[in-house]
């Protein structure tokens, strides 16, 4: 879906937005609820994990849950769905047209399904389940696809990368209006890709008008695992990675015994992968909100482009040019 500008004629994509709707792990604190993270792209929401305190999160933001298209799941983990069962009810407040897609492990079905019967919960609209089996791309929009990859936790988990596809390059105006294409909706269609006539009849093709192919954008989503290098070729040039940063790192040993990472060994595939910015989330309760600057200060030091979740935070995910 692409919104056309009246004046310029120019095709662009509308804002792509990150949402911190929850940024710890294991159990709520007063202000910090349980890990989940909100994508809108062009007016539709993506949700990755549900914790506790999702849908508070939800309403103190003011997004319309009724636009979420799929909720991604890394794990079924009670930290990381908690919230998902309230999130389908209160959806069911309002009318709702489109499926709603949950995508997440085996057993996520079990789960979701098992919700619905113990709280008698009405639901009146459809829900598709799907259990990720093998990594690889899993859902597909227009202009975007999602693709899961696996992780390395005490029971299966994926890291979700939700990435733009190309756009066409610069549009040249000049160049169209010496080759004679009158002003106006041709304009948008070389844009768009199409071939079309100049006013002698001359076809004119969007490779003449048109600069290099430009990247699209590229979310990724990482938590509960070991940090291994893998990671980093999955995230590799992504504009924002979400991934966990659970302990400092005189916690290393503990956190590898829980198949966990720490802050700087977020960071050092951060820097490794070629990312724009990391987010770290999902941290221990043991930490207050005063700690977490050790978090930060020792990511940091390996990858300095690094910043602290925190609830109900906002990050916008703009185009490299």
């Amino acid at each position: 879906m692409w919104t056309q500008s009246p004046v310029s004629t120019i095709l662009y994509p509308m804002n792509l937005e990150a949402f911190i709707l929850g940024s710890g792990g294991m159990m709520p604190l007063p202000n910090r609820h349980l890990t989940s993270v909100l994508l809108r792209r062009e007016g539709e929401l993506f949700l990755f994990d549900g914790g506790e305190g999702t849908q508070v999160s939800l309403r103190k933001l003011n997004l319309r849950w009724k636009k979420i298209s799929v909720i991604f799941i890394s794990h079924t983990h009670a930290d990381h769905v908690t919230g998902i069962p309230g999130l389908l009810m209160l959806s069911s407040q309002v009318d709702r047209d489109d499926p709603l897609y949950i995508i997440g492990p085996p057993r996520i079905a079990e789960y979701i399904e098992t919700s619905r019967r113990v709280l008698d919960m009405y639901i009146n609209y459809e829900i598709v389940i799907q259990e990720i089996t093998e990594p690889g791309i899993v859902y597909q929009g227009e202009g975007f696809h999602v693709r899961a990859f696996s992780l390395r936790h005490t029971k299966p988990c994926f890291g979700y990368v939700f990435e733009e596809d190309q756009r066409p390059g610069e549009f040249h105006p000049e160049t169209v209006q010496a080759l004679g294409v009158v002003r106006g909706p041709l304009w948008a269609k070389l844009q768009a890709g199409e071939t079309v006539l100049a006013a002698d009849g001359s076809e004119v093709r969007p490779d003449q008008v048109l600069g290099p192919p430009r990247s699209g954008r590229k979310f990724s989503f990482v938590t509960d695992t070991l940090a291994f290098p893998a990671i980093a070729e999955e995230v590799a040039g992504s504009d924002f990675l979400v991934c966990e940063g659970m302990f400092e790192r005189e916690l290393e040993e503990s956190a590898r015994e829980k198949k966990h990472m720490t802050a700087e060994q977020a960071a050092r595939i951060a820097a490794a992968a070629g990312v724009k910015k990391l987010a770290l989330i999902h941290y221990s309760p043991r930490y207050t909100e005063y700690n977490l600057k050790q978090l930060l200060q020792e990511a940091q030091a390996i990858f300095p482009e690094t910043v602290l979740s925190r609830d109900r935070a906002v990050f916008p995910i703009e185009y490299v040019d």
